[in-house]
């Protein structure tokens, strides 16, 4: 699972078992409980692992928008940040294999890595 913040670049990442809903909606809340008075909204894509969001707006009393279909610049902070995790992981990587410190290491290095569009520094050090 990959949630980043459109105005910061920061990103959460987490390891989920399986693609389905319930447990990405679990992870999801869990990750964004301690932020949630931060939040105000969340686009996801169209994807049926997706389909418990209601779980995720009762709980964490936000908004949830979905993109059009085949709209993918709906979400360009998000195909963004996908294009940052390739870098790592790429296409094709079984995630099975990939354990939850190497996850965190990942997002650790792109919350510290500096962006043009936040003026050379960090998402970490923009939020802080």
């Amino acid at each position: 699972m990959i949630i980043n913040d459109r105005e910061s670049g920061f990103l959460i990442m987490r390891k989920l078992p399986t693609k389905e809903a319930e447990p990405l909606a679990k992870a999801a809340i869990e990750a964004l409980k301690p932020i949630s008075e931060e939040l105000h909204t969340i686009t996801a894509d169209n994807g049926v692992e997706f389909s418990r969001h209601q779980l995720i707006v009762r709980e964490l009393k936000l908004d949830v928008y979905f993109a059009r279909p085949y709209h993918s610049w709906e979400r360009g902070a998000n195909e963004n940040t996908n294009g940052l995790v390739r870098q790592y992981f790429v296409k094709g990587t079984d995630f099975k294999t990939i354990t939850d410190e190497e996850i965190y290491m990942v997002q650790e290095k792109i919350n510290n890595r500096p962006r043009k569009r936040l003026n050379f520094i960090s998402p970490i050090e923009f939020i802080i």
